[in-house]
């Protein structure tokens, strides 16, 4: 099993990671699954719109969602995780056939057995390298799927691209 999580300590800088990582990889000619996450700033005091690109050319969906002028829920879509969800799905059995899962985030959802879950489990169970991005929050619950069995990866681009072709080279 090839599976590795990303935390970094700046905001944003997981999802601008993954996106770089999802890049030098296809550049490279590697077959990609998964998602990635772009935030668009709203303004200083405004929390920034979330979007995921669908790899590894696939549509961009926004999945957060405006709860109004001081509302303090979660803004994640649900129903938008859940579409970009049913497409990496989908594409785990396209071909040409993906080598690497690149996930955005496990967060609460995945945490709590939902959003990507399921999609890491399968990607593992055929072989694929899956590589997610992961939060303080949620750390130890991923620990706690991946029994033990991820390794933290590198917050640079060239460590993360070479555990990569390492796991690729292993499998």
């Amino acid at each position: 099993m090839h599976l590795a999580y990303v935390m970094t300590e700046t905001r944003g800088g997981t999802d601008r990671l993954l996106s770089s990582l999802a890049e030098a990889l296809h550049a490279k000619g590697i077959a990609l699954a998964g998602i990635v996450q772009t935030n668009t700033e709203c303004s200083d005091d405004a929390l920034c719109d979330m979007d995921v690109r669908v790899l590894p050319d696939g549509q961009t969906i926004r999945i957060s969602q405006s709860l109004g002028a001081g509302a303090r829920g979660c803004r994640l879509n649900p129903e938008a995780l859940e579409q970009a969800v049913g497409q990496v799905s989908s594409s785990l059995q396209a071909e040409p056939r993906p080598q690497v899962l690149i996930v955005n985030k496990f967060g609460k959802h995945e945490a709590d057995g939902r959003g990507m879950r399921p999609v890491i489990g399968e990607a593992l169970a055929q072989g694929l390298v899956v590589v997610s991005g992961v939060n303080r929050m949620n750390v130890e619950a991923f620990k706690a799927f991946s029994d033990g069995m991820a390794v933290q990866g590198g917050s640079a681009l060239d460590d993360l691209v070479a555990w990569v072709e390492e796991s690729l080279a292993q499998s």
